[in-house]
């Protein structure tokens, strides 16, 4: 498609015209390539507004050339896209995520929960906090945390429950 200067018109307006041909002749597919890129339809939009944006601004070469219009329109899309990508991931954002507005979770609340977990187990006995911390840190059973500390398993799982019903206890009594 070559269009050669009519007689009379203004280039402003010859431009404006094939502006509007770019639309009507590539604007569905393009959106539909640059969605597909992005996952995301709003920043699709935005990219194919930026690659009607520069082939506006190089109509004059885009039809004066040989080769495809559509495939340099792809070509600058995809581009635009993979810039888009690029950029979003070195902020750690998420292209075409679902919640934009998703609050992040505070680590403050585990550091605290760690601080006062410690607290709580210095208030065991040796033994008890023991047979915690290989048990639940650990994640052993109770077989294996008797033969590791050489009592019997009735023993593990009595300062077991002993050691859990301390704690709640005291965390119960911090609550009030």
């Amino acid at each position: 498609m070559t269009f050669a200067a009519a007689p009379g018109v203004r280039p402003a307006a010859r431009s404006g015209h094939l502006l509007t041909l770019l639309v009507a002749d590539h604007g569905k597919p393009l959106l539909a390539y640059a969605e597909r890129l992005l996952r995301d339809r709003h920043m699709a939009e935005d990219v194919v507004q930026e690659t009607l944006i520069r082939a506006w601004h190089h109509t004059d070469r885009l039809y004066g050339s040989e080769g495809s219009v559509r495939g340099w329109l792809l070509t600058v899309a995809r581009n635009l896209a993979i810039d888009r990508i690029r950029s979003a991931r070195s902020r750690h954002e998420t292209v075409g995520a679902d919640h934009d507005d998703v609050v992040q979770p505070d680590h403050a609340d585990a550091v605290l929960a760690s601080v006062d977990a410690r607290a709580l187990l210095r208030h065991l006995s040796h033994e008890h906090r023991e047979v915690l911390v290989h048990t639940y840190l650990f994640g052993r059973t109770v077989q294996e945390t008797a033969r590791i500390l050489g009592v019997p398993a009735g023993t593990v799982k009595s300062r077991q429950h002993y050691a859990l019903s301390n704690l709640r206890s005291r965390v119960g009594s911090a609550a009030s």
